[in-house]
Parts: C-alpha cells; structure tokens; sequence
C-alpha cells in the first residue's frame, strides 16, 4: 500500500520538511514539504538522499555477535545475552571502565534524546565522550558562563538584520549549525535585496563567501585576534552601546579595556587582515542599524576557540545587538527545556572531574573524546577496559586515529549501536542495527533552542518496524535493564514516564495524576513528547486549550509561533540572572594571546577542515557518495603548489607531528595563500569493513594529521584548523 507522509529531515540542523512516499517500508521518492511552515519547500542533497540511506544495501539489519573472531548473524536475545554476560561484571568492579561514545546521528533522534540518560544513569560510568568535545564545546561554555545553560546560545536575526558577519561557518554548504535556518541560500539572497550586507571571515573563499559583499580570508585560528581588533576600535572610538541588554550586563566596561591594547595594526600581522580592513568593519558593524555576527566549527575547533566564541558574543553585546530584533535572539522551544524551565545554574558544569591519564577536565558532564585512546591504552586502575558507541565512528572522528584504531583492539568489550560494519563497529563483539529510518517519531527537541523561528512540528512515524527490527528506545532500555540487574521495558518506560509527568505538572501547576490521564494511552516517546508539548511555553497545560502532540498530529506542516523576540532576563539560568561578560577564565586567557601577535612563519602550510555538500561527517559517505574526486582531495592555492613543484592530480605526501596520508591534489585559488584543505571523515579502510561505496572513493582520513595530545587548554578540544603541515609529491 502506497503512502505519503511529511517527514522532518533528522540529518542536519536545518530541519527541513520533507514528503516521503512509501510502499510499505520501501522508499518511492522524497521531496521537499512545501508546505511546512519552517522550511518552505527547501530541502538539500543529504535530506532528498533519505531513501538511499534507508536502503542501502551494506546497512545491517540484523544483530551481529562475535564468534571465534568473526561477526555473526545473531537474535537479539543472543546479542543481549551476550551483553549480560560481559559488562554486568566490569560495571560492578568498576563503573568507569566502561565509557560511552555517543555519535551525531544520536543527537538527531528522539529515542535518544528522551532515553540515553536511563542508559547512562544505570552504567554510572564518567567516562562519557561525544562529538560535542570535538564541535561545540568552546560555544557551549561560553553560553553557560555567560547565560546560564549550554544551550542557551542566542541565534543571528537573519530575516531581519541589515549586516550579518559569519565567522567560521559555510551555510551553503553545512546548512548551518547552532542555528535551525533551513533555506540558507534564499535568506542570504533575502538580505542582499534588502540593501543588507553579508560579510564571510574565513581562510577559504567558501561558496558562501563566494555570495557574499565581502570576504576576509583570515589566518587559520586567529579569529579571536581579528575580533579583539575589533573590540579595541569600537572601545577606543566609543562606539559601544548596550541597547535593551544594558540592565542585565556585568563587566562590559572591564571587557572592552581589556580589549583596547589588540589595536588592528597590533593585531593584523597574526590574522592577516588588514589593520585598515579591521577598522572599517568595526565602525560598520557598530553603527548600522541592524547587525549580528555569528560563529561556528572553525572559530570552535582551533586554538583560540573559547576566547573567539566569547568574543563573538562581546561583539554583539558591547554593541546593543544581544536580544534585539536584527540581532542575537534565543529561541523559544515549544517543548520546554533548559532555558524555559525554572531555576539556575547551580554550577558551571565545568571541571568537576578530570580524566584520569592526563587530567583533562569534564564539560557538560563528559570528557574531552581526544582523550578517549589514552584511557582504554594506558595501564592501571581505572583503564578503560568496555566500551559503548552510540551512532559514532571514533575510529574516523576523533584525533589520532591510529591510537584510537589501536585501542579500540585492546579492548575486553565493544557494543556498537549502529547501522554499518565501519572502521570502528568491525571490531565490535556485539553490534545492535537500527529499525526502518520512518518507524519512530521525530521532534528536535534539542535543536528547538536554536530555531530562527519559534515553530513547533512533529514528524509521526510512517511504517512499523520491520520483523526482526526494534525500535532504538527498547535497545537503550532493554541495555538499562541489564546494567540495573532488571526490569523490563514496559517498567522502565513507566518509571520514566511518572518522573516525567510529575516534573511537567510540576511546572504547569496540576498534579501528576492529571498530567497522566491527560497523555491517555500513549506509551513510549509519544508519550513523553506530549508531557513536554503541554508543559511547555505554548502548552495547553493539560487543559485541552494549546500546544499537545494531538495539535501537531492535526497540523502535518507544523505550527508557526511567529519570530524570536526579546527574552531577556527570563532566559538567564546563571546564578544572579544577570549576564558577567568578563569571566575570569577567560579574561585570564587573553594572555595567550598577547604571546601569539607574530605573522607566522614564511612558507609555513596550515591545514583546515572544510565541509562537503553530501556529507554528514563520516556517516553519510557510503549511501550518498560524492559526485566528484576532488571534493576529496587536498586544495591548495596554486602559488604554493608552483613553489613547491606540485601541479593539478599529483599524488602528494600532506605529513603533520601526528602522521601522514597520502592524497590528490587539486589546484585551488579559493583556499588562502598558506593554507591547505582537507574533508572530514573520510579513509575508509580495515579488514571487515561494509562500506561498498565509501571504500572505493579517494579520500583520505584527516584525523591521522590530528594530534590528540595538541588541545585548546581550556575544554581540551582537539585542533582540527590551522595544523602545520607539509606537502611534497609522493616517492
């Protein structure tokens, strides 16, 4: 039987809607929804490709046992007898040496959202690691030190600003991040027609630098001293104004005097910006009416992240942009969450505990995933001897491949939950596959916080899980159960679901039973999803009157709440409800930059990471490969190819401190004299590996340049831009 459903896209940020027409659990065609009120009929590659990933052929489907050194078709009470008999021990010896890797995908799924804590509540283990170490980490802890909550992060006004600077980022390409703007291409053109102006600060004249009115290819991982410049120009010529934002600001004064010695000719040499450049984009961005800058991965995977992402956030703060229309604007997420629900920050969720091999600090309650390999490869109490991976590939991902594809062997115990035999999930002992992609529910919970537009929609599930499939949220309690010594998922799912309710109620002002009658016969992430919808800021507070799953189920396309407004101070969570612009720890890193104001050194390569249109870090590789050869190759500026003796296809040797590949070279004069570029993600190579299409394709695995003992000292991210490399065709 033939059926058409709108489906929200779960690969990326964007979000956008889709309509997917199916034949049982066989994918016909997906379309973009034109009639979702969010994204308008936009829609990508990645989205439309939804069908290939659902059927590609090398996606596992069943569960996979170790056997005398091979992976076997197995039931899944096979597979979980088998988890019963490993990890109950280790847990109970030692709850951290088993850690947990939690991949992207499971950030874009719903079960995971609602039921991975249940999970890692029942191991008790800190050892905890996500891409999050290796992404946003620097603007998570910013936002918690300036507002109250890592996801707090107020998002650019791009529908109505009149100057928007990005730093770091190629929308056209990623589709965003830390910002849910389906649509991209088309608001950027919005804002040129208007008179508005687009200004792109990056190494690479990225296709959305390609579009922009103008380009500043600064020096990998000198962001922070280009904006510092900045500051010191607004600062020395009193162009400072803290709009609506005023009454809740601390520190503004001690921030911008701090800022006044980084003048631009100071500053210039070390970003490669010109002092002249520097200035005119200061009094551009102060005086016009309308203005917001916003940063991502490359202001954040680097050596000044921390200090790049404050200072972005000082910029719009110093200069009336934080909380006004055009502006820096936070979401208002329909179901609830960090910065809807009462209370504060009784912590900053920072370095409350430290890894146990190098002592790297704890953020958000995980460690820094460079560290992962140490912790399973070093002897002693304490080692890491399990491991858990969740959606996640950290033999392609993290730093130091090597040591991570060596440690991943020196392991007691792998579990992998995912849908493809990789560089990491070969080594598993037991793997547990996903069911059919449209068999569950889907609201962006998590990504509501950072919606250009207050909008709430839900994607139902569109086909059963297939015989022999289980939905992802029996796998995490059926898990839980094991590492608790029992229950059931039927128990679990109760016990959740009553702590839920109370909470919600809590917050609503009625009693638990009332919040428990008025969800019905719901069960499972329905349920859940209807307790946070009607608790939260458009809910119908269990009155019928408002915002319920049963209003979405009503409203395919989604229901539009209007735009982001003014929320200040209601969205503070720090302790004082007020906003410190000037934290300590990162006034005192300043420092460091005062003792990097060199221009770097002559003929030096810096390699950065660059985004890929069909691509989702590793995990789309195999079922959308890419068109062209050298969307994988290595881009280099055709000057610095002439002075070494490279041309257009040579096989070249790109060596670093922590290793070296071998890949193609593509002539390049988009990339920045000094800088060289790679993708994310790629090399997929290993005896047992099931990736038919990403195998055969060129690219070559960047993290193998990526040294995991090199971090950004403050949240120990690794430094994935701006690495010294050399390039020499290969012997």
């Amino acid at each position: 039987m033939t059926i058409t459903a709108t489906r929200i896209c779960p690969l990326c940020e964007a979000t956008c809607g889709l309509t997917v027409e199916l034949d049982g659990p066989r994918v016909l065609s997906v379309r973009p929804n034109r009639d979702d009120v969010f994204s308008e009929g936009h829609a990508c590659a990645k989205g439309l490709g939804l069908g290939a990933v659902e059927e590609d052929p090398d996606r596992v489907r069943t569960p996979l046992v170790r056997h005398g050194g091979e992976l076997r078709e197995a039931s899944w009470d096979e597979a979980f007898a088998r988890i019963a008999e490993h990890l109950p021990p280790l847990v109970a010896h030692d709850p951290n040496s088993v850690a947990v890797y939690t991949g992207n995908p499971a950030a874009h799924q719903l079960d995971y959202t609602l039921y991975l804590p249940t999970l890692l509540g029942a191991l008790g283990s800190r050892n905890l690691f996500s891409p999050a170490s290796l992404d946003t980490l620097p603007k998570n802890l910013v936002c918690s030190l300036l507002y109250g909550t890592p996801l707090g992060m107020p998002v650019p006004d791009l529908d109505r600003t009149d100057l928007l600077i990005l730093i770091g980022t190629n929308p056209l390409v990623s589709n965003g991040s830390t910002i849910c703007a389906p649509g991209m291409d088309r608001r950027l053109a919005a804002l040129r027609r208007r008179g508005g102006h687009l200004v792109v600060i990056d190494p690479a004249r990225t296709r959305t630098a390609e579009v922009a009115d103008s380009h500043l290819a600064v020096r990998p991982g000198r962001d922070a001293h280009l904006l510092l410049g900045m500051l010191s120009v607004i600062a020395a010529e009193g162009l400072d104004s803290l709009g609506n934002a005023a009454p809740h600001l601390d520190g503004a004064a001690e921030v911008l005097a701090s800022a006044l010695e980084f003048t631009p000719e100071r500053v210039a040499p070390a970003c490669g910006i010109s002092a002249v450049a520097i200035r005119d984009l200061a009094r551009r961005f102060a005086t016009a009416r309308r203005a917001v800058v916003h940063s991502r991965i490359g202001t954040c995977a680097q050596e000044f992240g921390t200090l790049a992402n404050w200072l972005v956030e000082v910029l719009n703060a110093v200069t009336g942009r934080l909380d006004a229309v055009g502006g820096a604007l936070f979401a208002t997420p329909p179901g609830g969450g960090q910065t809807t629900w009462p209370g504060s920050m009784r912590g900053l969720p920072f370095d409350r505990w430290r890894s146990r091999v190098r002592g790297m600090p704890e953020a958000m309650g995980e460690l820094p995933a460079a560290c992962l390999a140490e912790e399973i490869l070093t002897p002693g109490e304490g080692r890491v001897r399990a491991l858990i991976t969740l959606a996640g590939n950290p033999a392609r991902s993290l730093p130091g491949s090597a040591n991570v594809e060596r440690a991943l062997g020196e392991l007691d115990f792998l579990l992998c939950l995912d849908p493809y035999l990789n560089e990491t999930t070969r080594h598993a002992d037991v793997l547990l596959p996903p069911p059919n992609l449209f068999s569950h529910g889907h609201i962006d919970l998590t990504l509501n916080h950072y919606q250009l537009r207050n909008v709430a929609r839900w994607s139902a599930a569109a086909v059963e899980p297939a015989p022999g499939e289980l939905p992802d949220w029996h796998q995490l309690l059926r898990l839980a159960a094991i590492l608790r010594g029992g229950g059931t998922v039927e128990s679990l799912d109760e016990e959740i679901a009553t702590r839920a309710a109370r909470r919600a109620a809590t917050l609503v002002g009625v009693d638990t039973e009332t919040a428990l009658r008025a969800v019905g016969a719901r069960r499972g992430p329905e349920r859940l999803v209807d307790l946070r919808l009607r608790s939260g800021p458009y809910g119908d507070r269990f009155t019928g009157d408002g915002l319920s799953l049963a209003a979405l189920e009503a409203a395919p396309d989604g229901i539009d709440y209007g735009p982001l407004g003014p929320r200040l101070p209601d969205v503070l969570r720090t302790p004082q409800r007020r906003i410190d612009l000037a934290p300590a720890l990162l006034v005192e890193d300043l420092e460091r930059v005062r003792r990097s104001l060199d221009p770097g050194v002559e003929g030096e390569l810096l390699l950065i990471n660059r985004r890929q249109r069909r691509g989702m870090n590793s995990w789309l590789h195999n079922a959308l490969p890419h068109r062209d050869d050298a969307e994988s190759a290595l881009h280099m500026h055709p000057t610095d190819a002439a002075r070494r003796g490279l041309v257009e296809g040579d096989a070249v040797v790109v060596e670093s401190a922590a290793g070296r590949v071998t890949a193609a070279l593509h002539l390049d004069d988009s990339v920045r004299q000094g800088v060289v570029s790679l993708p994310h993600g790629w090399g997929h190579t290993g005896a047992g590996v099931r990736l038919t299409h990403a195998a055969a394709a060129p690219g070559v695995n960047v993290n193998a340049l990526v040294d995991d003992r090199h971090v950004e000292p403050i949240t120990g991210i690794p430094i994935f831009n701006g690495i010294r490399v050399t390039v020499g065709v290969a012997r």
